[in-house]
């Protein structure tokens, strides 16, 4: 028989987050695999579990999974657990579970804490859609590449950062996205936990005279409808209207067709659309 991998969500913060279900599957299984052996024996200490620990964190991700993996084989069953919150989201988790499943090795995951929801659903900004980035990229321009696509994002957004990084983020966000609506969240479930709705220059006028601390959650509101159909339309206006036209009848569209679609581009009806293509001629 082969061996069983538990994805455990632990708590982000609070331990009284932790459910039945995965105190019992770390009680249960042969070997847990844990991000850090040093933090995470501080919560199998406080709920009494003497199951044996070995390190998976993402310097050994690759090779390490190999070895798992290879136990898993054996009939070994293995909880997989992060320093806090959902193994998988924002930690290496998702390299085993990969191999785990190549190997044919049954997965499943326990459901629980996940800082990024916490967050979401606390933010008081829009719930439906949302996009989760986890922490920006400490390359300079592949931060710059990602900030720049998340201009354009609709959808609300959800980033993690550091306390000593947070302003020079946010300053980086409010450069390119603009002053949009914004919710630090920092501490979630713990003590201080904090959370306000402002903006991105509220946030930075409140560490004017406060230091950055604890482990931070932005939630940022995606870009309008409404801002993207103005920069289509201001697009538009700087193409001449012949040219744009031309872009639609090239692609297919008779005059009456390309006439409509230039006037709803530029916001306008069609008549002025073509009154003006008559002042043109």
């Amino acid at each position: 028989m082969e061996g069983k991998l538990y994805l455990c969500a632990t708590p982000i913060g609070n331990l009284e987050d932790i459910t039945f279900r995965v105190l019992n599957t770390l009680k249960e299984v042969d070997l847990i695999a844990a991000e850090d052996t040093r933090h995470s024996i501080k919560l199998l200490n406080h709920f009494d579990i003497k199951t044996p620990m070995t390190s998976y964190h993402e310097f050994n991700k690759v090779e390490k999974a190999v070895y798992l993996v290879k136990k898993l084989k054996e009939g070994i069953n293995i909880a997989l657990i992060t320093d806090a919150g959902t193994p998988g989201i924002s930690d290496p988790g998702e390299e085993l579970v990969r191999q785990a499943y190549e190997a044919g090795i049954e997965v499943t995951s326990l459901p629980g804490p996940a800082a990024c929801i916490t967050a979401l659903t606390l933010s008081g900004l829009p719930t439906r859609r949302f996009a989760f980035e986890a922490f920006l990229p400490a390359d300079k321009k592949e931060k710059q590449r990602i900030v720049s696509e998340l201009s354009q994002e609709t959808r609300t957004i959800i980033l993690y950062e550091a306390p000593h990084r947070l302003i020079r983020t946010v300053e980086e966000l409010l450069e390119v996205l603009g002053d949009r609506r914004a919710t630090l969240l920092r501490e979630l479930t713990k003590k201080h936990e904090t959370a306000f709705l402002t903006t991105l220059s509220g946030i930075l006028a409140y560490y004017e005279k406060e230091e950055p601390r604890g482990e931070c959650v932005l939630v940022i509101e995606g870009k309008s409808y409404e801002e993207i159909c103005e920069e289509e339309k201001n697009q538009w206006k700087e193409v001449g209207l012949l040219e744009h036209m031309e872009y639609y009848v090239a692609q297919g569209m008779d005059k009456k067709e390309a006439m409509k679609a230039v006037a709803k581009d530029l916001g306008v009806s069609k008549r002025e659309i073509y009154q003006r293509l008559l002042e043109e001629e």
